[in-house]
């Protein structure tokens, strides 16, 4: 038999109902889901879409600043990196100022996809901000303020 809980039933519900991270957490999944399936013509993920995205930049990036922008640590960044590296999307190097540090490009592959990409991304960013009730820039503005 499971021992009764000291938190009150109504407090999960409570919880349930109104926890922003509960309630951004399942958007998040959400919105990956829709982002994915709408990219996968192109064969690529929204994370992965995000990742090119965050390299479409005159200079080569290093991989400490792509981390930080994507919000991921340097492991994991390091992990998305090495399917889309062996498509030939983009590049990893050591930095030539510090053998140390890697820096990562785009490569012309990388940048047709996301030129495929990218009139997906927007089709599906207009539908989602014609979903939402006055438009996303509410919703942005919030989530930036907490990010």
């Amino acid at each position: 038999m499971i021992p009764p809980s000291s938190v009150p039933y109504e407090t999960t519900l409570h919880v349930r109902d109104t926890c922003l991270c509960l309630h951004v957490q399942r958007a998040a999944r959400a919105l990956a889901r829709r982002f994915d399936e709408a990219l996968r013509p192109v064969g690529l993920t929204n994370g992965q879409f995000s990742l090119l995205m965050s390299l479409n930049r005159p200079e080569s990036a290093g991989l400490g600043g792509v981390a930080n922008l994507l919000a991921m640590d340097r492991t994991t960044l390091t992990a998305a990196l090495k399917p889309l590296e062996r498509r030939g999307l983009l590049t990893v190097a050591a930095d030539p100022k510090d053998r140390r540090a890697r820096v990562l490009g785009l490569t012309d592959a990388g940048r047709a996809a996301l030129t495929q990409a990218l009139p997906i991304w927007t089709r599906e960013h207009a539908a989602l901000d014609a979903d939402l009730a006055g438009g996303g820039d509410a919703l942005r503005a919030g989530l930036k303020a907490i990010a």
